[in-house]
């Protein structure tokens, strides 16, 4: 098949995986600890388990000290991560050629609402309080500013699935000729009133979230960001398709059939050209809320079959809200660069415990390994309130050059 092939030719991540593709790989292999870790001081009454990031995160340079905020601190580290692969990106397509489209929920919230919170005490806002820290945009907006970059730039705010859509909206811009290249990817940082939130919900867990199990009871609210390039001309990893579907069925509740998720999935293969066969593994969005995963579970069986090796990575990241689909098509890109040598699929991590009213799908356990071949095909699922789902699918080998 001859393709318009459009790769992701670079990465910067960081999350409680690690910072860094050395580190991430690292914990993705069971060698290191993900820095999932008991915290105070984001629920009024007690302790939560989160994903943190636990390395030190740059200071901002000094021109660009407006954005200061642990959200940009996060793009900061993952672009400074592939600085030299966007410098030349700019000497190669110009800085009117390039993208930025960001994923995000919380943005700067955090420390809105800190300074908020002073102001309540002291009767004024601190001098660093900048109200554009709390938007929707500033993460964009900062990474356009940091590169000076002079093409389309904008952020994607549909909770869950934010930085999945980025993926689509990138595709768009590059198909209509719009960039030659995109910075696209996902962050988000711990905030007491998305953990707050979600406690409200009752979502949280009380321990390590249990994907998939008879004993799932929530989720752990998790922070991070992944930075990719996304490009028409040149790279190994192949950004192979997206789907995207609304289903509406709830505020805050997936369709219980999956009729959403069945239409993303299909969507993405259908624009990837590919059939379910083809697909070697799913990363799945996995809560490990009862709804989300018997939900997953049916969609997933009646696109892929019980056969797809299938494992959620929430227990290692936490849900990382509207950097999630960013960071796990990370993992989707970190397994194919090593499917050379038989790279381990990443490992579904629960207590064993089977629901028997989940259709069977196939978890990874620890001796399962990628079968090297010349094609190699994986998905990522992202679902979000309101019934906004996403399924990317990324490949190698596939383009004919």
């Amino acid at each position: 098949m001859v393709r318009h092939p459009l790769y992701l030719s670079s990465l910067g991540i960081v999350s409680s995986l690690g910072t860094g593709i050395t580190e991430t790989k690292a914990t993705l292999a069971g060698k290191k600890n993900a820095d999932m870790i008991k915290r105070s001081g984001f629920l009024p009454d007690r302790e939560t388990i989160l994903g943190t990031v636990t390395g030190n995160l740059e200071k901002l340079p000094d021109l660009l000290s407006e954005f200061d905020t642990r959200n940009n601190r996060f793009l900061w580290a993952t672009a400074s991560q592939i600085a030299d692969d966007i410098d030349e990106l700019i000497t190669k397509f110009g800085k009117d050629r390039i993208g930025v489209l960001i994923g995000t929920s919380t943005a700067g919230i955090e420390e809105g609402t800190a300074h908020y919170q002073q102001r309540v005490e002291n009767g004024k806002f601190p001098e660093s309080f900048r109200y554009g820290h709390q938007e929707i945009g500033s993460p964009s907006e900062f990474l356009k500013t940091a590169f000076d970059l002079r093409g389309s730039a904008y952020s994607i705010s549909t909770a869950c699935s934010s930085s999945a859509k980025a993926f689509a909206s990138g595709v768009r811009l590059l198909k209509a000729d719009m960039c030659d290249a995109v910075l696209v990817g996902g962050v988000d940082s711990l905030c007491r009133l998305t953990v707050g939130g979600f406690d409200a919900l009752q979502s949280l867990s009380a321990d390590i979230c249990n994907p998939m199990s008879k004993n799932r009871n929530g989720i752990n609210i998790g922070e991070g960001a992944a930075l990719f390039i996304l490009r028409k001309d040149a790279g190994e990893i192949e950004l192979l398709g997206v789907g995207e579907s609304s289903d509406a069925h709830h505020p805050n509740a997936p369709h219980p059939d999956g009729l959403g998720a069945v239409r993303a999935m299909q969507t993405a293969l259908a624009r990837s050209g590919i059939t379910p066969a083809d697909i070697d593994y799913i990363n799945l969005h996995g809560t490990a809320t009862p709804l989300n995963d018997i939900m997953e579970a049916k969609a997933v069986h009646a696109v892929l079959g019980p056969d797809v090796p299938a494992s959620s990575t929430k227990p290692l990241t936490g849900h990382s809200l509207g950097a999630a689909g960013a960071i796990e098509a990370a993992i989707l890109w970190l397994t194919l660069s090593d499917s050379d040598t038989g790279a381990p699929l990443p490992v579904h991590h629960w207590d064993g415990e089977i629901d028997a009213e989940l259709p069977p799908i196939n978890l990874v356990t620890s001796n399962q390994s990628l079968v090297p071949r010349n094609r190699l095909a994986m998905m990522s699922n992202s679902f979000a309130f309101g019934g906004s789902n996403v399924s990317v699918i990324l490949g190698k080998g596939w383009t004919t050059r």
